[in-house]
């Protein structure tokens, strides 16, 4: 199963990597402004913040499968608009499709994983086998986009077509990998007693009220609020060393160009290292909590994204960004962890999409004031205020629940496999420490 798993996701972020060197400067070659590019690249979001819940609340009334596939098809769609692509409005129809993609692919995969694991491993060793799985899943992601820079980056070196259409490369092949990973879900995903074709309009009437389910789920869990935050100030810091490293080399080198061709191989080398932090999550786990190195890693990521922004000179930030990422992925796996500890597996694909939205809105807010605060003061100075931001996250993972004075920690009552309510203590045994 994990290694099903892992091959899933293996073919799918090759595919990711293919194409994030070369989105934005591909609608830029063929005549966008960058104003024309940034209005275009909202488009994602809004949809993405849109489509969020209701994709995950589709993927946990018809299954995990049928939903992964439907975002596969989207990516195609997506893609060969873009490669297509010549006007902002062409554009914004592909970033529209890639919204719908995003806001499908976020957690049937990993919601199918989990539920394997549940279904076939004793209570007490499941948070360990997820863990591991989660883990493995972030270092492939890791080394998959780190993988497709490179491979981009070499398609479009050698491409004979002229500038425009090398560019547009790196998309007909992620188009055939897409295709791919269509065909491997189909023949490696098993979901047994799912989407039967007498009961899919039953699911899709269900949707609303899982939804429903979901979102109370996290309003009566002061846990599962908690990493709901966490989710929101990650997305707020984030923006600090993903949108604000190259400004602050270009700010450092004096020149854009220059930063743009550190930034490629500087990227290529962050995944590549966030692959083995992510790989060192079952090590670390096995001598502390995942509540502890979660406080940590929160702690350590904020600090290097703060030495970024007080570097003083390009070496320090490219070396700053590879601590970053060092970080990043075993953090966001055992974050994941704990999210799956927390609900069972009607809802599981819901309470994935509601921590994305969690994100989105932070990062919106981290767009206008960072960019606010680079623009007045500089993007050093931006970068750390996003450090620091990304550090405050780590108390949140302290919170337990508990009702009254003195109430023991209890899990939040989850829905059984009939759809109604068991008791606490027949809850998913792993617990939040």
């Amino acid at each position: 199963m994990r290694t099903r798993f892992w091959l899933l996701a293996g073919i799918r972020w090759l595919s990711t990597g293919l194409i994030v060197p070369v989105a934005a400067l591909l609608p830029l070659e063929r005549g966008l402004t960058i104003a024309e590019y940034g209005a275009v690249a909202a488009v994602q979001g809004v949809v993405v913040l849109v489509l969020e819940l209701p994709t995950g609340g589709f993927a946990d009334a018809v299954g995990r499968k049928p939903v992964f596939v439907a975002s596969a098809v989207m990516a195609v769609g997506s893609y060969a608009v873009y490669a297509l692509a010549h006007s902002p409005a062409a554009f914004a129809v592909a970033t529209g499709l890639a919204g719908a993609y995003r806001a499908l692919d976020s957690g049937p995969l990993n919601a199918w994983f989990v539920d394997a694991v549940h279904a076939t491993t004793p209570p007490d060793d499941r948070s360990s086998v997820v863990a591991r799985g989660l883990s493995g899943y972030a270092s492939i992601a890791g080394v998959g986009i780190a993988a497709g820079a490179i491979l981009a980056a070499g398609l479009v070196a050698w491409a004979p077509l002229g500038r425009a259409d090398a560019l547009a490369l790196p998309y007909w092949v992620a188009i055939g990998l897409t295709l791919l990973q269509i065909v491997a879900a189909l023949i490696l995903m098993d979901e047994p007693g799912r989407a039967e074709p007498g009961r899919l309009g039953a699911s899709i009437r269900a949707t609303p009220r899982t939804i429903a389910t979901g979102a109370r789920l996290v309003l009566r869990s002061r846990v599962l609020a908690a990493l709901m935050g966490v989710m929101l100030l990650w997305g707020f810091g984030m923006i600090a060393f993903e949108t604000m490293t190259p400004v602050r080399l270009a700010e450092l080198l004096g020149d854009r160009d220059s930063a743009a061709s550190v930034m490629g191989p500087a990227t290529a080398a962050a995944w590549g290292v966030s692959a083995v932090g992510a790989a060192l999550v079952p090590m670390m786990l096995r001598r502390w909590s995942m509540v502890a190195v979660s406080v940590v890693l929160r702690i350590v990521q904020g600090a290097t994204v703060v030495a970024m922004g007080l570097a003083g000179g390009p070496v320090g930030v490219v070396v700053g960004l590879l601590a970053t990422y060092a970080v990043h992925s075993a953090a966001g796996a055992i974050h994941e962890t704990l999210l799956h500890e927390r609900v069972g597996h009607e809802h599981r694909a819901t309470v994935l999409s509601l921590a994305s939205m969690a994100m989105h809105p932070g990062g919106s807010l981290g767009l206008v004031v960072l960019g606010a605060v680079a623009t007045d003061t500089s993007p050093g100075a931006a970068m750390i205020v996003g450090g620091v931001v990304l550090a405050l996250a780590a108390p949140l993972f302290l919170v337990r629940e508990g009702k009254g004075r003195g109430a023991a920690t209890a899990l939040p009552p989850m829905l059984d496999h009939d759809g109604g309510i068991r008791p606490a203590g027949d809850a998913v045994e792993a617990r939040h420490d």
